[in-house]
């Protein structure tokens, strides 16, 4: 399983009701049903993914997510969970808005693109850059938003979210040496856990 999977599991109440947007094959919702006891649902319009998650036993909704949750009502759910999504979704600021409007709590996890190794590729080539992470080429990659750990600490602290949990996470020995001491250089991967900020902590 993915290491930010595990991670993020770990941040999830037993029994929470969850929404798992942008799902994918369900992997992560069943995890958290067998492990955290939790009921909820998938959000996915791939149609081989929804198969993946019904063979699964994983309750996913074809749908698109484009701008908002319309058809899910305010905290509905006590947990909304993205994970390596919110870069390639058109308006990534109402999405998080939306995440937080129908759950009381989101999770958040996607690429750094602020990690060394992207900045060295485009420094040094004079090209986009092609990895593991992100192993498309500049016209074929359906991430639209390049998002860094900086930039999204910025929109979140901009929009008065609360930070519950914060992790990243790297394969590289040296970005994991490094990346809690700089995450904006060394973090492959950032996980964030938010809510929304409350009068008392304010």
């Amino acid at each position: 399983m993915r290491v930010d999977f595990e991670i993020l599991k770990s941040w999830v109440p037993e029994g929470a009701h969850v929404l798992d947007l942008a799902c994918g094959d369900g992997t992560l919702l069943r995890s958290l049903m067998d492990d955290r006891g939790v009921t909820g649902y998938g959000l996915e319009n791939d149609h081989q993914s929804i198969a993946q998650c019904i063979e699964k036993g994983v309750n996913v909704i074809d749908k698109e997510l484009v701008r908002d949750l319309n058809g899910f009502q305010d905290n509905s759910f006590d947990l909304v969970i993205m994970t390596q999504a919110i870069q390639v979704m058109e308006f990534p600021d109402i999405i998080l808005d939306e995440m937080l409007r129908v759950g009381r709590e989101c999770i958040v996890t996607f690429p750094n693109f602020g990690n060394i190794r992207t900045r060295g590729h485009l420094a040094l080539r004079g090209k986009m850059p092609v990895t593991k992470k992100l192993p498309f080429q500049w016209y074929d990659t359906p991430n639209i938003h390049f998002c860094t750990v900086s930039d999204f600490q910025n929109l979140c602290k901009s929009k008065h979210y609360r930070f519950i949990n914060q992790a990243t996470q790297a394969e590289l020995l040296f970005n994991k040496q490094l990346k809690g001491l700089w995450p904006n250089l060394f973090a492959e991967t950032a996980i964030y856990h938010l809510t929304k900020q409350t009068a008392e902590t304010e």
